[in-house]
């Protein structure tokens, strides 16, 4: 895997990463923008704009020219939003490298907010809301930052509100346009088998005249917690879901890949500590498993759950996800499970590494989020170098009481559950 890095006299990074395999390629633009960059009165726009890209541009006038652009060269296509950035990605075959830069380069440069467009898609956002609504496994994620982040954008839910994505126009993505879509806020990520040839003439003449601007920045968290929270959602559903977590820290911090090694010995697999305990051994869930969520001040790591509808049973499941947690914590971890968490993430990590997806994407938010470039042989070594201290040690650190949230949907009252006044 060869890269190449490029910055356009706009300030636009381009990072060219060809894989010396198929000839297919990804083509992404991520900017700094999401949900932690809004306020209450426009919480939901990024997500909103992101399906208005596609609602049509100078060139391709709606959704269906945009479409039928990509799916007539048997391309893929898609965007996501995240609390702190955004992305939007085209996939073909190289040979249609060029008709890739022109649509994302003309439905981000050019956007038409058309406003029968935008009248339209608030229909069909607040139908999102609705359907994650009725997903209480997706949900409770959600809520559990909400929790855990009350009173900051980090707590906002990434698809807004039905009432702030009502009073969206024309006017409201200009204005958050103009705040953040610029291009030494962006990055260009091309991936794939590109076989040698230089698209870097071409990603400058789609991109080359989009002005840069001074960007906005995001309001720093420096939030605090005392006690231990839990917040249960009364809701009708045939199974219990749960999020439990502790405080963490932020991708800045070195710790961040012991914890990451930790969070696979507790929840990172069929052969975990977590999945082996609450559902082999007890048979209180059907899935489970933990991972982490590291933003650029905090951050957190959080088992979630789904467990046996009976209130003994949610108890018990807390208990036990608590109870393993702080085993870790009193150094309770053998030589084995740190190196099978090791050869787990390795893995996984190479593996992701066959799709151009997956690579531009790692790319794009390495850039866009630390303004550095992925480095696979460092970020490797790193993990492999983590040591059985080191994760006691971040264990020990964050499983505390006071830094301790827990969110749970189902049917059940506030008083139903009770976390432990002591771990």
């Amino acid at each position: 895997m060869k890269t190449t890095t490029h910055t356009l006299s706009n300030g636009l990074k381009v990072i060219l990463v060809d894989t010396e395999s198929f000839p297919t390629v990804t083509a992404l633009v991520m900017i700094g923008a999401g949900s932690r960059y809004e306020r209450k009165d426009n919480n939901g726009i990024a997500h909103f704009f992101e399906h208005m890209a596609f609602k049509g541009s100078k060139k391709y006038k709606n959704s269906f020219e945009i479409s039928s652009a990509i799916e007539g060269i048997g391309g893929l296509f898609n965007a996501f939003t995240s609390k702190d950035h955004t992305g939007y990605w085209i996939k073909a075959t190289t040979e249609y490298t060029h008709t890739l830069l022109d649509v994302l380069s003309d439905m981000i440069l050019h956007p038409l907010l058309d406003e029968e467009e935008i009248g339209r898609e608030k229909g069909v956002i607040i139908e999102e809301i609705n359907m994650y609504e009725d997903m209480p496994a997706r949900k409770v994620g959600d809520i559990f930052e909400e929790v855990m982040y009350k009173g900051s954008p980090l707590g906002y839910d990434i698809a807004g509100t039905k009432e702030t994505v009502n009073t969206f126009n024309r006017k409201t993505f200009a204005d958050y346009i103009e705040k953040l879509y610029h291009p030494s806020n962006a990055v260009v990520v091309l991936a794939g088998g590109l076989a040698g040839k230089n698209y870097l003439p071409e990603i400058e003449r789609k991109f080359g005249a989009w002005k840069d601007k001074k960007t906005a920045r995001y309001e720093g968290y420096n939030g605090s917690q005392r006690n231990a929270q839990l917040y249960i959602k009364n809701k009708q559903t045939e199974q219990v879901h749960m999020c439990v977590g502790f405080r963490a820290f932020s991708f800045k911090d070195e710790r961040k890949y012991a914890l990451q090694v930790l969070a696979t010995v507790l929840g990172g697999g069929m052969s975990s500590r977590l999945f082996m305990e609450v559902r082999e051994r007890r048979g209180l869930c059907y899935y489970i498993s933990t991972g982490r969520e590291l933003y650029a001040d905090t951050g957190s790591i959080v088992t979630q759950a789904g467990i046996r509808n009976d209130k003994e049973k949610i108890q018990e499941a807390v208990s036990v996800i608590l109870k393993e947690h702080m085993k870790i914590a009193k150094g309770e971890i053998t030589t084995e499970e740190i190196k099978k968490a090791k050869e787990l993430l390795k893995g996984r990590y190479l593996l992701n590494l066959e799709d151009s997806m997956n690579i531009a994407t790692m790319f794009g938010s390495k850039y866009t989020l630390e303004r550095e470039m992925v480095d696979t042989k460092k970020t490797l070594e790193k993990l492999m170098g983590v040591t059985e201290k080191e994760i006691v040690d971040v264990a020990k650190q964050l499983f505390v009481l006071s830094g301790l949230n827990c969110a749970i949907i189902g049917p059940l009252g506030e008083r139903d559950i009770i976390l432990p006044s002591i771990l």
